[in-house]
C-alpha cells in the first residue's frame, strides 16, 4: 500500500496547502487580469506585455507548474481623457502525477473614465470572458481498487466513473477599479479595486455532475506607491480573496532605488521586499527595472502544514514585463495613469 501515499498526498495538497480554489501567483502583482479586469491599462504607457512562471512543491513531488502571459493595449476615446484597454490573459497549468491541464484563452475590456482635469484620477469598469479547457491522463491515474491483495496490479480497473477526460467551459469575471494621484507633481499613486470572478458559476466536473460548479470569487485588491526621495520610493500592495468556503490575504512592501546620476533619467531601478500568504508562506522578492523593461524574482518559503515534508521550500516564481509607447498625436493620452 505504500505505492499510493504520495498519489493520495498529492491530491490533498491543495486543501492542506493552499486556501484558494483558483490558480494564483505570489508575484500577483505581475497578473493584473487575474486579480481585477479592471485593473487593466493601468500604466504609464500605451501597451503592456506580462509574463509570469511558477515551478512549486517540486520539493518532493512533480505537482505544480504554471504560466501566465497577459498583454494589453490601450485607445484613447477622441480628444477626451477617457480610453479603452483591450486585452487577453492566457494560462496554462499542469499539476500533479495525473497532470491535471488546465488552459485559459481569456480576452477583456475595459473602460476608463477620467474624474479630474488636473490629475490622473480614474474610475475603471473591466469585463473578462472566454474559453477554458481542463484535461486529465487516466493513463496515470492509480487508486486502490488496483491493489490486487498483494501488489499493485495496473490491468485491473481503477473503479473511476469519469466519463471524459476532457472539460471545457466558458468563464467571466467582472471588476470595478479606483486610481489616482496626490501629492508634489502626483508623484505619489494609489489605486484599490473590487472584482467578482465565475459569474456564470460554470460546471467544471469530470463525471459530468450538473451540482459541480466553481463557487464564485471575491477579490479586493489595493496599492499604494509612496515616493521617499528623488531616488527612491516604496510600494506596498494586497490582495484578498474569498471563494467558497476558501479565502485568502497576500500583501507585502517593495522598496525600490533608482540606479544613476539623474533621478529623471535612469537607467535602472532596484527593488527589494517581501510578501506574506497568510498562514501559507513568506515570499522574498526582488526585481530590476531596466526602461521598459523588468525582471521579477521571487521564492515561496512555506509556513504552512506541509513545511516539515516540503522542508520549507515551496515555490519558485519568474516574472518579465515590458511597457512600450506608440507614435501617436496625442502625447498627453501617455501620461494619464499611474504606475506600479
Amino acid at each position: 500500500m505504500k505505492r499510493f501515499c504520495p498519489y493520495i498526498f498529492l491530491f490533498l495538497l491543495p486543501a492542506l496547502a493552499g486556501k484558494a480554489q483558483d490558480i494564483h501567483f505570489s508575484q500577483f502583482f505581475e497578473t493584473p487580469l487575474l486579480r481585477n479586469p479592471s485593473l487593466a491599462g493601468i500604466f504609464t504607457g500605451d501597451y503592456r506585455v506580462q509574463a509570469v512562471f511558477r515551478d512549486q512543491w517540486n520539493s518532493f513531488t512533480n505537482a505544480y507548474r504554471t504560466g501566465s502571459l497577459n498583454a494589453e493595449y490601450k485607445w484613447p476615446i477622441g480628444k477626451q481623457s477617457d480610453f479603452f484597454t483591450t486585452a487577453l490573459e492566457v494560462l496554462y497549468d499542469k499539476a500533479g502525477t495525473a497532470a491535471l491541464e488546465t488552459t485559459e484563452l481569456l480576452p477583456a475590456i475595459n473602460y476608463h473614465k477620467s474624474l479630474s482635469n488636473d490629475k490622473p484620477m480614474y474610475l475603471s469598469l473591466g469585463f473578462m470572458g472566454g474559453l477554458v479547457e481542463k484535461m486529465i491522463d487516466l493513463s496515470r491515474v492509480t487508486t486502490n481498487s488496483q491493489y490486487n491483495g498483494t501488489a499493485y496490479d495496473p490491468a485491473l480497473p481503477n473503479g473511476e466513473t469519469i466519463l471524459t477526460p476532457n472539460v471545457h467551459y466558458l468563464d467571466g469575471s467582472l471588476g470595478i477599479s479606483f486610481n489616482s494621484a496626490y501629492g508634489p507633481e502626483n508623484q505619489n499613486t494609489l489605486y484599490a479595486g473590487f472584482a467578482y470572478h465565475h459569474l456564470n458559476r460554470p460546471k467544471n466536473s469530470f463525471y459530468k455532475n450538473p451540482t459541480v460548479e466553481l463557487d464564485p470569487k471575491i477579490v479586493v485588491s489595493a496599492g499604494i506607491k509612496s515616493i521617499i526621495n528623488e531616488y527612491s520610493f516604496f510600494t506596498i500592495q494586497a490582495d484578498y480573496s474569498n471563494q467558497g468556503p476558501a479565502q485568502e490575504t497576500i500583501g507585502g512592501i517593495l522598496y525600490s532605488y533608482k540606479l544613476g546620476d539623474d533621478p529623471d533619467n535612469y537607467p535602472y531601478t532596484v527593488s527589494l521586499g517581501g510578501f506574506i500568504r497568510w498562514k501559507d508562506a513568506l515570499i522574498p522578492v526582488i526585481r530590476l527595472e531596466m526602461n521598459s523593461l523588468s525582471v521579477g524574482l521571487s521564492y515561496d518559503v512555506n509556513t504552512s502544514q506541509l513545511n516539515t515534508v516540503s522542508y520549507a521550500r515551496g515555490g519558485f516564481e519568474l516574472s518579465i514585463s515590458y511597457i512600450g509607447f506608440l507614435n501617436r498625436e496625442n502625447a498627453k493620452f501617455r501620461v494619464l495613469c499611474p504606475r506600479f
